[in-house]
């Protein structure tokens, strides 16, 4: 019987997977002024959206108040291992990297793990990372909405109550004040690589 519920759930989560594939990259879009920047066709209208979060200070905050500029935005926790601290590093080179080009882009990393991420935890990760990297943690009411606005997927591990892991997606996105979300990044592209697209969207946004 546990050898059934482990397929289940190993179908249902390959079953959300393969929706956020198809929603980042497999659906077109139309009318794309973005077109030339991308590396693949994304939904980018279907993706992100309204959310209200707590900042480092303690402070309740909208998607509007954080993203004023230029944002890569990343879903993980400050517990992770190695993914997110890695991530979230080559993140802050890339956004060191458009400074440098003369480009005002800020790093933004949203927790999946409210048990353990209170806002001074996020304040200090995030501060360890880069000195405009904003962090956010909420009620797990709060993360969840946010998590399902962008698509993104996470689940809690069983076992120890103090040092479990989560299992969550690992895609950065490229969200644009008045515009949205208009592009991601999966692991794999570099520091390099990111500023490069980045500044191409910024270029070409609308002012």
């Amino acid at each position: 019987m546990q050898r059934v519920y482990a397929g289940a759930a190993i179908l249902a989560t390959a079953a959300f997977l393969g929706g956020s594939y198809y929603w980042l990259v497999a659906r077109p879009s139309a009318g794309d002024v973005f077109a030339d920047c991308r590396a693949g066709q994304v939904g980018g209208g279907d993706i992100g959206g309204p959310f209200t979060l707590i900042n480092g200070d303690g402070n309740s905050v909208t998607d509007a108040q954080v993203i004023t500029k230029p944002s890569l935005i990343y879903f993980g926790y400050t517990f992770c291992p190695d993914v997110c601290p890695m991530d979230n590093a080559r993140n802050a080179e890339a956004v060191d990297i458009l400074e440098e080009r003369g480009f005002d882009v800020q790093p933004v990393f949203i927790s999946i793990d409210p048990e353990r991420d209170t806002p001074e935890v996020v304040r200090d990760f995030a501060a360890n990372l880069h000195p405009k990297m904003v962090g956010l943690t909420g009620s797990a009411e709060q993360v969840k909405a946010a998590s399902q606005a962008y698509k993104t997927y996470y689940r809690k591990q069983e076992g120890d109550p103090d040092y479990y892991l989560v299992d969550h997606s690992t895609f950065t996105y490229l969200v644009l004040p008045k515009v949205g979300f208009v592009d991601f990044f999966r692991r794999e592209e570099t520091a390099d690589g990111m500023a490069d697209r980045v500044s191409c969207f910024v270029e070409k946004a609308p002012s």
